[in-house]
């Protein structure tokens, strides 16, 4: 492994910093959730599986439904879509 390579894995940021920045990111109240927002909780669910390979669409899918839960649709429900 490369000096490089070495330094950009050990500059990787911990899932909780990359939790507490996502925080500014959030799409308005109502509106489903971003895809960033989206990427960077399946991130953090792929570290805290100990980055595990081969679940990413797991991890995609866990965020979305974790995501989704906190971004529920308007009072009558309906999410804009027709």
């Amino acid at each position: 492994m490369s000096t490089r390579a070495k330094s950009n894995a050990s500059n990787q940021p911990a899932p909780e910093g990359i939790e507490k920045r996502a925080g500014s990111v959030n799409s308005s109240a109502g509106d489903a959730p971003a895809q960033v927002e989206i990427q960077l909780r399946a991130y953090c669910i792929h570290v805290e599986r100990g980055g595990r390979h081969g679940c990413d669409l797991d991890d995609w899918l866990q965020a979305e439904r974790e995501l989704t839960e906190e971004h529920p649709a308007g009072p009558s429900g309906n999410d804009g879509a027709r």
